[in-house]
């Protein structure tokens, strides 16, 4: 069963052009979900695909379908109300690569940062840099399917789940 072991940071303020070097455009939007299940669609520059994610937390089934241009732009007029845009950017940290995503539109100066790792030991060991910011791994409001829907969350406070990946947790954001 294909897995994405992920983690997931709000950083501060956008990192340095320099640091984040060239990007890619993205359109993202959501066909549809119910209960921990979600059915992405993500349009690029010459690509598009389905995605299918389950699940919450750190660990996640994850199943992503190769989808011809033309019919994604067919899907994407099914999307509306769960839509974001973003410009990704590759950055190398040690051994891993962070996807740093800078928001366009109602997002914008939102950046989030997400590192994929092999096992749920290796992502548990890995020190994010300062600059990744906050960890909000686990967190629902910060996933990308809800800041399609609902936007920017009201900034997290401990006692409202918005801390960090707690030592017990297990399940993948």
């Amino acid at each position: 069963m294909p897995v994405e072991v992920e983690r997931a940071f709000v950083a501060d303020d956008v990192p340095d052009p320099a640091l984040l070097g060239p990007g890619v455009q993205l359109r993202q939007g959501y066909v549809a979900s119910e209960g921990e299940v979600e059915v992405r669609l993500r349009i690029r520059e010459q690509d598009a695909a389905l995605t299918i994610k389950a699940g919450r937390g750190m660990v996640r089934t994850e199943v992503e379908l190769p989808l011809p241009p033309d019919d994604a732009e067919v899907l994407w007029e099914h999307t509306g109300g769960g839509r974001l845009a973003k410009q990704r950017h590759r950055v190398r940290v040690g051994d891993h690569i962070a996807e740093v995503d800078v928001y366009d539109g109602a997002l914008a100066g939102l950046c989030r940062v997400e590192v994929e790792f092999a096992s749920r030991e290796e992502a548990n060991d890995f020190e994010p840099p300062a600059w990744f910011g906050r960890e909000v791994t686990g967190d629902d409001r910060w996933r990308n399917a809800s800041l399609a829907r609902h936007g920017r969350p009201e900034v997290s406070s401990p006692e409202r789940g918005g801390g960090g990946v707690a030592a017990s947790e297990t399940e993948a954001g």
